[in-house]
Order: C-alpha cells, then structure tokens, then sequence
C-alpha cells in the first residue's frame, strides 16, 4: 500500500514507519497525515506477519505538531454550519475535533506494540502520538525537545495528552508541563517517565529495534486491571491535599484569563476518576468547547498564523534578491549592544562590536562569555560552543573593521548628537551596499538619518532587552528608507530567528509608545489615589506580565524621564504637561529614584526580592480606600489605553497591518494574550462597545481616553479591524 506523507517497511517482522512530507522542512500533522496514519495502524494491526511498529521521522525533528490552520477550518465551516442547524452542527465539530484522539487510541489499542523514535524537535500532537505508543526512544543531546505547547496559544492537548501525561508522571510536574507548555530536554523527560530511554541520533531505530526485539507490552498500564495513578487517586489524602492547591497556583497564575487552561485543569480532574476511554471523551468534549472560544480563535490567529507568516517575511519586498548576513557591525557595546553581538554570534555571524574604550568593547563581549557560561552550566551547550561563539565576536575600538560588514547597527545612548557622531563615522569605513540601522526605540528614524549620506540604506531595527530572551524585533522605515534596506533587515532577523514587525516613522514609533501609555495610566491611577498595590494587582488581572509600576522600573524610570523631556523639547509650546511630568520628575530628579538599575524606583530592590517602596504617598499623596474603586474598571483602563492608542497609531499609517500590530503587541509589551493583541482586542467587543467604553473613560478621566476619527466611523457599523483592514491571504503552513 502506497502513502505519500509515510513510507512503511517491514523487516524481521517490525514494520519501520517513516514520516516524511514531501516539500515541507518540517512533518506537521493534517487531515491527509491523519488519514494515512490510521490506514498504517490497520494495516499493521491486520498484519500477522507483523510483531511490532517503530515510527520515526525522514527529518531532522520528530514533528513540529499540528497544522492549526487545520482546526481554523473546521471552526469555519461551523460557524457557517452554526445558522442552520446548531446542533448538527456542534456535534460535527466535536467529532472533527476528536478524530485525532481516536486515532491514537486505534494505536494503543491495537494489539500491536508501537515504539516511538524522536529526533530533534517532538511538539504538540507529536507528543502525543509519542505518548500513545507503547515505548519511546529519544535522541541524546540538546536538539532534542519535547512539548505540549497548546496552552500558549488559547487551547490545551486534546489527543489524549491530558490524560495520558497524568497517569505517566508524578501529578506536580505534570500538571506544570501542561499548564506551562514547557520545553523538555531528553533527561527531563526521561527523568518524568514521558520518554523510556535516549539513543545517539543516528541509533534511534537500531535501539527501538532492539526494544521490541526485547519485548514490549502492547497493553498500556492504565487499560489493565489495578492500575493506580502515579499520585494516587483524586479521592485519596494526597489527592486532598494536591488539588485544592493545584486550583489556587492555576487561579494565581492566570486570574482565570484562559478558558484552555481553565479546561485542561477540569479535563485532568474528571479525566483521572474515569477509565480510558471515558476520559478521553471528556477531554474531546471540553476542547471542542474551547476551540469555539475567542480567546482561542483570537490567539491562534495572532500567536500562530499571524506570526509563521511574519517569520516567513509576509513584509518582504518580493523583488529583492535575499540577502545572507556574513558580517555585522555594533556600534555599542552596552548592554543592549552586548545582546546585539550575542544572538547574532549564535546565529553564525562574524560581529564587530566598537565601542569608545577597548575596557568597554571588552565587557560587551564578556556579556557573551557569562551566558555561554551559564548555558554550560545548564546543560544547554558544551564548552566548544562557547568558544566558537566568543570567536566570532571582535571587541575593538576600530571603526576600519567596519569595512567588510553587511549590516551595520548602532546601539548608543539615545542622544542625537551621539548618534549623529557614530553614524558619521562609521559610514565613512562602510563599503557600498552596506545598510545602517538604528536601535532607536523613540526618535525618528527619519530625523536621525539626516546624518546619513545615504538615507536609503538607512532603517529602524529597535531590539528589546534582554536581546537574547525577547523574540520580538521592531523595524522601523524612513521616509527613504529603500527596499534593500528593509529586506537586509527582515532576512538579519530571520537568520538571528526573530519575529519581525514592520512601521512606519513616528515618535516612539509603535511598542515604546503604547507601552508608555500603559506606564502612563499606572502613575494617572496613583495621581487618582488608587493604592499601588491595587494599580499592580489590577494590571495582573488584565492578563499583563506585570503591573505598570513595576514595568515602570525595569524600563527605568530616568529614561521615561529623558523621553518625556526630550518630547516636550521637540514640541515645544504644544506639548501639555500633566501628573505624569510631575510624578517622574519627582522620582528621578529629586529623589534619584531610577528604577532597577539603581536598586530603587516604584519599588526598593534586594537582589531579586522587591517590595513596594513605602514612601510612595510621598510623591503622589495619600491613596484612597481600595473600596472607592472597581477592579473591573481599572483593569479596563489599562488594556483600553493600550489598544486605543494602538488605534491612534494604525491611523496615524505608523502601523499598517493587523497581523503586526497584534503579534507585536503581544511580544513586545506582553499585552494580554488572551485577547490575542491589542486590536483583537478591539474586534472582540466590537468597535461600538469600545468607542462607548472609550467615551464613558473619557467623561470620568480626561481627553486622553477620546476616541479618534478611524475608530468612531468604525463603531457606526460596528465594524472590525480584521474586517476593514484584512491582511494578505495567508501562505500555507509550513
């Protein structure tokens, strides 16, 4: 029997099944893979000859999981279905959305036993075809990884992944595996009963050969008689004691945001008091349920679809030619500098990295030495590695080493007049062709590159810190900025394995200008007399990572300083000062209170512990009862201000895609991901409620709350944003 996504080879009596898609990099699982494999598993069971399966992949990695497109299809077809027969319709969505469950029972059941072999990357519905086989081998090493990352974009495993990870594995860890998505290296997942031994890369079939031949139970634990779980069983005194605090950290840590998360907790509970099979219906029911969810649909979108295309270069001008970074010029090496040099030596890349005194360039360079350090330390990389990467990286004061560079990019203190002086000089050392970038993150591109001789080669790539853990990267075009110039920057961020967004030239651009509003909101709350702890508390709720005074912090407060001096400079007569300008000034200029960095802003730092700093009424006024307030509206104030200044900005033509405003929105300031971003956000009220919402705001607290123009003639038709402004068609998944 013939299969275009599978090749099926018996030898000895075990059948070799190798999952290859053709023209694709990576096997991801679809409705012609669920096919083909349920076809495979029949056949095997049928096949006297046949005494066992190993599966394994033709490819580097095991599976990147499902093809989530896959599930968006099937939430279309029954929305359309949904007008007619609602019924028929939500029963043809659950069945469609369990069918890949059933199919890994078909395996585990069959008589047959199934030996996994994984290679490299082993995520989502990977994982749990790999948990339903009756052993599994994984590669030795670091490239191997191990997922269930559902819960990361709106959703939860729903192939028998909740169960089965639940009755393999000590209920504590887990449940944080599947709560957190987290990544597993072979030994974790060895050390958690998830994988049964490891194999060097090239010996994986050979030792899943030698298993079988060894023997394997066909029958799995859970579908024989007596069977305990790991933890013991809900009803037991561990049970008692596990899951009423497994219920407190889940309502701690998602403030009840997530409807997928909330599901896979009540799919665990009720999954672990029912045998198998019922179980995995109940695991089907509930994740049919999410997926009709918004904050599923809406983060799928963003989190998935929208983000493979950006990775892909959904922004590129298709005509350039691509461009491969060989060598890159900082100008900086300051922390951001440092990070710069780091990921882009780990890429592969040659860097030079300058700055004013060799001590300097030295230290940004030893930025490199002390991750790769603690990488060692942490199993993530081998001493080599380190070496390799610290010689790619020339710390130096010499501008002539610019010469052969590609990509130049210029990360000094946001000055003018600094930047003007480095730009200058290094162009002086670059050779033709060569592109500038800034790593401005509030002044214009266009104004800084009238340093330039030749502003067409000059662009925005404004990189958030720490470099190395941030994924996103903000590119910024000039009012001449050329096509050469964006495609350079896009195909450096694919290399160093980024996700790019794409605007247009303004002050602050788009990150560092909503994330200023949501500081912003933060001090207004503390001028309006809301306790600290609330305005923290309330930002935590709205799903933010953290609360905007703390966020206040870490951006440091004396650069938020600097930006509002330097805006107020620039504008002159027209820009109006409020508390905002009262309260930092306050903070940073007579009570040197900057932040993190100096151990003291909104909070007083010890190491890693902080704590409110008590001396907060001092600088705003004594704070009101928290009863005088309602959480509901101060959480809506700082996700309101946030999207309604993104509204402003995609106006204004500095933002031009929804994709980007959504994806950057969330990776870049961590606006709440449930509601898929900031103009999600929007669209999942509708544009009238928002508008009204917007004006209620405005009424209570002030004209920074109006609605602009593009937003209230969306609100007369309550049109959406996705609606008005659809992105291009989406490219197939990869």
């Amino acid at each position: 029997m013939a299969y275009t996504n599978f090749t099926l080879e018996t030898t000895d009596g075990i059948a070799l099944i190798t999952w290859d898609m053709p023209e694709k990099s990576m096997n991801v699982i679809d409705m012609s893979v669920m096919d083909e494999l349920e076809r495979i598993i029949d056949q095997v069971a049928a096949d006297d000859a046949v005494t066992g399966a190993i599966i394994t992949s033709g490819k580097a990695t095991f599976t990147g999981g499902a093809d989530l497109t896959m599930l968006e299809g099937l939430l279309r077809d029954f929305r359309k279905a949904h007008t007619g027969d609602a019924e028929a319709a939500t029963r043809t969505l659950f069945e469609g959305s369990r069918r890949l469950s059933l199919i890994y029972r078909k395996l585990e059941t069959c008589g047959k036993p199934f030996v996994a072999a994984l290679s490299g990357t082993t995520m989502g519905g990977g994982t749990e075809l790999a948990l339903a086989c009756h052993a599994r081998i994984a590669a030795e090493g670091d490239a191997f990884k191990m997922a269930l990352p559902e819960v990361k974009v709106g959703l939860f495993p729903g192939a028998g992944g909740t169960q089965r990870v639940m009755r393999m594995c000590d209920p504590q860890q887990g449940l944080q595996f599947l709560l957190q998505g987290k990544t597993l290296d072979a030994a974790k997942a060895k050390a958690m009963k998830l994988i049964d031994a490891t194999a060097p890369a090239d010996g994986l079939v050979a030792a899943a050969r030698a298993l079988l031949s060894a023997g394997v139970d066909p029958v799995k634990p859970w579908d024989k008689k007596g069977f305990r779980l790991p933890g013991g069983a809900i009803q037991s005194p561990a049970g008692f004691q596990f899951w009423p605090a497994a219920t407190a950290i889940y309502r701690r840590e998602t403030h009840d945001n997530y409807p997928g998360a909330r599901a896979l907790l009540q799919s665990v509970y009720e999954g672990l008091q029912l045998p198998m099979d019922q179980a995995l219906t109940v695991e089907s029911r509930y994740f049919a349920h999410v997926l009709q969810s918004p904050e599923a649909a809406a983060m799928i979108r963003s989190l998935f679809v929208s983000m493979q295309e950006l990775n892909k270069g959904a922004r590129r001008p298709a005509a350039q030619p691509e461009r491969r970074i060989a060598k890159l010029g900082v100008l900086g090496a300051g922390f951001m500098g440092a990070g710069i040099a780091y990921v882009s030596a780990r890429a592969g890349i040659e860097v030079v990295l300058i700055d004013r005194e060799q001590a300097a360039a030295d230290k940004g360079k030893a930025h490199s030495d002390e991750l790769m350090t603690k990488a060692i330390k942490r199993g993530k990389a081998r001493a080599e590695d380190k070496e390799a990467l610290l010689s790619r990286i020339t710390a130096t004061t010499d501008y002539a080493l610019l010469g052969d560079c590609d990509l130049v990019i210029e990360a000094v203190f946001e000055d003018r007049e600094v930047k003007r002086a480095v730009t200058e000089q290094a162009e002086a050392a670059m050779k033709p062709g060569a592109i500038y970038a800034s790593n401005t993150s509030t002044l214009p591109i266009t104004s800084l590159a009238e340093a330039s001789r030749r502003p067409a080669d000059f662009i925005g790539i404004h990189f958030f810190s720490p470099v190395d853990k941030m994924m996103l990267v903000e590119v910024i075009m000039g009012k001449q900025t050329g096509d050469a110039a964006l495609a350079t920057a896009l195909d450096f961020i694919r290399a160093i394995k980024k996700t790019p967004i794409v605007v247009n030239d303004s002050r602050g651009f788009y990150t560092s200008r909503v994330v200023m509003t949501y500081i912003r909101e933060g001090l207004m709350m503390l001028a309006d007399g809301v306790p600290a702890a609330m305005i923290e508390t309330c930002g935590k709720m709205a799903g933010m990572p953290v609360g905007p005074l703390s966020l206040g912090d870490e951006v440091a407060l004396d650069l938020a300083w600097k930006i509002v001096s330097a805006t107020r400079k620039d504008m002159g007569a027209a820009y109006q000062a409020g508390p905002l300008d009262a309260i930092l000034e306050d903070m940073v200029v007579k009570r040197e209170r900057f932040g993190r960095k100096n151990g003291k802003g909104f909070y007083d730092y010890q190491g890693r512990d902080k704590a409110l700093w008590p001396g907060i009424p001092e600088v705003t006024g004594q704070p009101k009862p928290a009863e005088d307030f309602d959480v509901a509206d101060l959480k809506q104030r700082l996700l309101v201000m946030q999207a309604l200044e993104t509204a402003r900005i995609f106006e204004e033509g500095c933002l031009s895609d929804v994709r980007e405003a959504d994806v950057g929105s969330i990776l870049g300031f961590g606006f709440a991901p449930f509601t898929g971003g900031t103009l999600s956000y929007i669209d999942g009220m509708g544009s009238k409620a928002f508008v009204a919402l917007c004006e209620r705001f405005a009424k209570a607290h002030g004209d920074r709350f109006a609605p602009n123009a593009l937003l209230k003639e969306m609100a007369r038709t309550d049109q959406r944003f996705y609606q008005r402004f659809p992105p291009e068609k989406a490219s197939e998944a990869a």
